[in-house]
Order: structure tokens, then sequence, then C-alpha cells
């Protein structure tokens, strides 16, 4: 199959994750995992995330309701980063755990729930040794 209009893909530069109560949102995003706020109004917020933009948001209608993303939060130290989070009585679903093999280093996740109950995880790579 010939495309004639080729869609080149760079990056992800925008992610969005919608919220109920946008204050404890912004909150917890902004005070729990340290993420700095680029703007913030009174239905959105949006946060800086390592050059990638994260739009927390109301539900514009009813059909938006109750969808969610995942977030991969990368960390240089998933124990201590996840420590962090218990630390700050974040709602955690697991302990960091192995889930993949990237040759010279490991992947790991650790899982939490955002004040909306969306699920998000601390991703970390570790070096074999």
């Amino acid at each position: 199959m010939t495309m004639t209009n080729q869609i080149l893909i760079q990056g992800i530069g925008q992610v969005s994750v919608p919220v109920r109560n946008l204050e404890a949102s912004l909150g917890f995003y902004r005070d729990v995992l340290g993420l700095p706020v680029l703007m913030a109004q009174h239905n959105m917020a949006i946060l800086d995330c390592g050059g990638i933009h994260l739009l927390l948001s109301l539900p514009e209608n009813e059909e938006h309701e109750g969808a969610g993303s995942t977030l991969y939060f990368n960390v240089s130290d998933i124990q201590a980063s996840f420590e962090g989070l218990r630390s700050q009585d974040v709602s955690v679903v697991g302990a960091p755990h192995k889930v993949g093999d990237l040759g010279s280093v490991e992947v790991w996740l650790a899982f939490f729930k955002d004040p909306d109950g969306n699920l998000q995880a601390l991703r970390g790579e570790v070096v074999k040794g």
C-alpha cells in the first residue's frame, strides 16, 4: 500500500487525563509528583512532564466522562520514588516489579492511583550488574 500523505510522528507532545476535581488533581500532580504548572484555568491545567505537556481537564460532555489514560513516569530510582509516594499516602496498587528485559537494563513498574482513580505508573530502568 502506498501512502501519498505520510504522517511522520515525532513523539508525544501532550497527554490528556480527564479529572473530576481539577483543584485536587492539580494539587496531586503539582505537589506530590512535582510537575511544574504551565497554565491553569477554571476547566483545565497544563503541566510539564519532561517536555511533554500533561493536560488535566474536566470532561467536556457526558461522552468523555470515565475515560482515562495511564501515564508512565520515568524515574531514576524506582524504589526511592515508590517510597516517596507511599510516604505521602498515595494509593499504591503494588510494589515495584520487573516487567521486561531490554538486554543491558531491566524495566520496572510500580502502579498508583491519582485522586480521580486513574491508574498511573512509575517506570524505572535498572542497569543489570
